[in-house]
């Protein structure tokens, strides 16, 4: 919590990025390494923020804070503080960029955005065959998972929700049959397991029925290489972890911010 009571008052803009845990972030580096090669007067900092409630005041406390990034757990719940929400973001059903807008009298409003699905799909783009990667197993609901079913959709891959909780047009891991797994040779994890510090989790797929065929993406990427990454390519698949859509989402957000 400590980083929630920044002190930006040398910095002409001030940046950061909510959710909570943030152990596994390294977004405040990269904005930060960013912000000193490029000599821009600006600070990029961690807002661990254990309920969505405390957003405001984080807000109110930090008079330079010009937008933000949202992660796990509030990149839908991040919708109700918003006064407004690019097309995109909304038909994806969730954000993960807010830019606030500063009034001369005092005043604020939010604009919500998502990167997250561009930086997805320029990322897995150059890896899918037409023909043979037509259809994804998304492992995970969240809003994560809504931002890849997005981009997968606009890319010409249909995609199907797995998770722990059956509901309609939604399977459960019990339900992923070597069938399902031979007919889906895309596999996205947008769960946080395997992420750093529990570095010994995964998702419980039958990984044995994985072929050369399939691309397993990882949108982790602490560490480098996920236990979901290892069985894969165990198994002969493709992996990738998530640190290029995490710097091609930042270029993204950064552009937002700046428009």
């Amino acid at each position: 919590m400590a980083d929630t009571i920044f002190h930006s008052g040398k910095y002409e803009r001030l940046f950061g990025l909510i959710g909570y845990p943030l152990g596994h972030s390294f977004s405040q580096s990269f904005f930060n390494s960013k912000f000193e090669s490029e000599n821009i007067n600006a600070r990029y900092v961690n807002f661990e923020i254990p309920t969505i409630e405390a957003l405001p005041g984080v807000v109110a406390g930090h008079p330079n804070l010009r937008g933000f990034n949202v992660t796990i757990p509030y990149k839908e719940r991040i919708i109700e503080y918003l006064d407004a929400i690019d097309p995109e973001a909304k038909a994806i059903g969730a954000v993960n960029v807010v830019k606030i807008y500063r009034q001369p009298d005092g005043s604020l409003s939010f604009k919500g955005y998502n990167s997250d699905a561009i930086g997805f799909g320029d990322s897995i783009k150059p890896m899918l065959e037409a023909g043979v990667h037509d259809r994804a197993l998304i492992l995970g609901s969240g809003g994560a998972a809504k931002a890849v079913a997005h981009a997968l959709d606009k890319l010409g891959v249909a995609s199907v929700i797995v998770s722990r909780t059956k509901r309609p047009g939604v399977l459960i891991y019990e339900e992923l049959t070597p069938e399902i797994i031979a007919s889906h040779r895309v596999i996205v994890n947008t769960t946080p397991l395997g992420m750093y510090p529990n570095v010994d989790e995964c998702p419980a797929i039958p990984y044995g029925c994985l072929t050369e065929q399939h691309i397993c993406y990882d949108l982790l990427y602490n560490p480098d290489t996920t236990l979901f990454m290892k069985k894969a390519a165990e198994a002969g698949a493709t992996v990738k972890n998530g640190l290029e859509m995490l710097l091609l989402q930042a270029f993204v957000s950064w552009t937002i911010w700046n428009k």
